[in-house]
């Protein structure tokens, strides 16, 4: 009777998939729907102040759903399943470990309000498939900004103007002039956040920086 009722419990707390909804796998993201998602060409995708700036796909179908689910929707389990893409795109672009990852922060209000940053999930589970260092410290928001979705160009950099500030001593002693920085962010659109956040690490004097993101919106 005990083996009954643990069996029943096992098959009403399965696991579904969040896109199809099946539940064969017992997973947040089945193979088959993670197998759906498409990367973009390899290579660069434009630069910033000589700055390189990565995008691993398309902002659209189970890409979408999966950032949102994880932004908007609580739904932490994805975190992984983003940064697989993200780790499986970058192994195309460099062999090179050793990188100080940084996810984009949010404000101290906003993550308050959320209860969680994404991209620290996300930057988190990306450094343990890639065996690069989490760096949560370096770099902090320390402007509450808009959203960005309905913000022209240029609303955007007047935005994000002065929005984030860099502590160094987050950085190893070895590493403050001459450490390698990759910056994590899920959408890249314009590249404001992006260039704020150069700017501001150059302006502290640290130069060796990469951008990526998971998606850009779809032309």
């Amino acid at each position: 009777m005990k083996a009954f009722f643990i069996g029943l419990l096992d098959w009403i707390y399965k696991k579904k998939c969040y896109f199809c909804r099946r539940s064969d796998e017992s997973v947040k993201m089945c193979s088959k729907c993670y197998d759906s998602l498409e990367f973009l060409s390899y290579g660069k995708r434009f630069a910033i102040d000589g700055v390189s700036v990565y995008v691993a796909g398309v902002y659209e179908k189970n890409l979408q759903k999966l950032i949102r689910g994880l932004k908007y929707h609580n739904q932490r389990d994805l975190a992984f399943y983003q940064a697989k893409f993200m780790w499986e795109y970058w192994q195309h672009i460099t062999d090179e470990t050793g990188f100080e990852v940084v996810p984009v922060p949010l404000h101290k209000d906003r993550q308050s309000k959320r209860r969680y940053n994404h991209m620290e999930l996300v930057a988190e589970e990306f450094c343990r498939l890639s065996g690069n260092i989490l760096n949560t410290k370096l770099i902090k928001r320390v402007k509450n900004t808009r959203p960005q979705y309905k913000l022209t160009p240029a609303e955007r950099a007047e935005n994000l103007h002065n929005a984030f500030e860099v502590d160094k001593s987050a950085l190893p002693a070895s590493a403050h002039t001459c450490g390698k920085i990759l910056i994590l962010d899920d959408i890249c659109t314009t590249g404001s956040t992006f260039a704020e956040m150069i700017k501001t690490l150059k302006e502290a004097g640290i130069t060796d920086i990469t951008c990526f993101a998971t998606t850009t919106p779809k032309l």
